[in-house]
């Protein structure tokens, strides 16, 4: 596909998040405003299933689903708690049942936050439910959009032992030399607005323009702390990225949409 004039792709978002439910309309119009194509809605708990599923239902010419279970999930009292595997457990027959519609099996990945990692077996428990979902991906041939906080080294190790094959690495925060480990692995990575205020400069540097893709990752990791971010505001990355690496922003907008479409192929049914 010529993605001269294509617009952008938000790789990794959370807009079925309880910050959207009020106005979720205006800013899905603000999205296509801004010039954004598609955008990659992903799911972090089982609750979040369902959610996405309409919101991707209700929009679906711009909107596209990714299920997977996240690391850190939230105990009856609104605290984060390390996964278990009978979080997985309740959804993974779903996961295979809208296997042909998900763009991708997310939000995925390791977090070794001491506070998430307080016992030891947790980082084992983290590895066992991401292998799982490695396999599931591998078995329905689709990408994999992956967390990694403070876990850099390590999820790109496991991905590898598993066997994953398609990887986004999202808002990594780990060393951009651990970073190049996942680029000879052929992994792609998202930066998100959050990068004007980061200091991810010299990722942003070193990463080679073919493994670099845009997200928001909203409502959070905007350009400004604290406020909730939107799908409009990967032009903020696009921006940055460009001064960064001394192109235009029309040469990093076609790249990195060309990019998204080798990563995420299903993308070629709203991108047509």
């Amino acid at each position: 596909m010529d993605c001269e004039n294509v617009g952008f792709v938000d790789c990794h978002t959370h807009l079925a998040d309880s910050m959207f439910e009020h106005d979720i309309q205006t800013v899905v119009e603000n999205t296509k405003r801004a010039g954004v194509a598609a955008v990659l809605v992903c799911t972090v708990t089982p609750s979040d299933f369902p959610l996405v599923l309409r919101l991707c239902d209700q929009y679906p010419d711009v909107l596209v689903p990714c299920l997977g279970i996240h690391p850190v999930q939230k105990d009856s009292n609104g605290e984060q708690r390390c996964v278990s595997q009978e979080d997985l457990d309740k959804v993974i027959t779903e996961m295979e049942q809208y296997a042909d519609r998900i763009c991708a099996i997310g939000e995925v990945g390791l977090d070794f936050q001491p506070r998430i990692t307080a016992e030891s077996i947790h980082k084992d428990i983290q590895r066992n439910v991401l292998k799982t979902q490695v396999e599931l991906a591998n078995k329905y041939d689709l990408p994999l959009n992956v967390h990694s906080r403070s876990a850099g080294k390590p999820t790109i190790a496991a991905l590898k032992e598993f066997g994953a094959k398609s990887v986004l690495l999202h808002a990594f925060d780990g060393r951009p030399s651990t970073a190049m480990e996942g680029v000879k692995e052929g992994y792609f990575f998202s930066i998100p607005p959050s990068i004007v205020r980061s200091d991810q400069l010299k990722l942003v540097k070193q990463l080679p323009m073919e493994n670099i893709v845009l997200e928001t990752d909203c409502p959070g990791l905007g350009p400004v702390k604290g406020e909730r971010n939107e799908p409009a505001n990967v032009q903020i990355s696009c921006d940055y990225i460009a001064k960064v690496k001394n192109m235009t922003p029309q040469d990093v907008k076609r790249i990195t949409t060309q990019n998204a479409l080798k990563l995420f192929p299903k993308l070629m049914k709203i991108l047509k």
